[in-house]
């Protein structure tokens, strides 16, 4: 399976990138990690894209890291439908007090998007 992750620097998203790094090992799956310019996150491209490489060391994971730079829903949801990508997989959902999932802009805009199956971590 040809797998689109795509991170902004959230917590959420770097729970994301753990999960999916760790299922692409165990299924075999062809993973690209795309780096969004998130206006949310206080992470740096940098900062993002070290963790990514620690992970994916840590898992002995080969993928493909791109930065995605404009609005990071419909760049995300453009690449992943440019390129055929299997699923797209993003982290995000958190339970406001009431227990309703409350989504972000971006795993919100990619929800309602993407012509492919998409994945929300939680």
């Amino acid at each position: 399976m040809d797998i689109l992750l795509g991170i902004g620097g959230s917590d959420d998203s770097l729970r994301a990138l753990e999960r999916t790094v760790e299922r692409a090992r165990l299924a075999g799956d062809d993973l690209t990690i795309a780096i969004l310019d998130n206006p949310e996150s206080d992470r740096a491209f940098d900062e993002i894209e070290s963790r990514v490489g620690e992970v994916l060391d840590a898992e002995n994971v080969d993928a493909e890291v791109r930065h995605l730079s404009g609005d990071p829903g419909s760049r995300l949801v453009d690449l992943a439908e440019r390129e055929a990508f299997d699923q797209l997989v993003l982290g995000g959902g958190q339970r406001s007090p009431m227990g309703k999932i409350q989504l972000g802009a971006i795993a919100e805009f990619v929800l309602l998007n993407s012509p492919i199956t998409v994945t929300l971590v939680r």
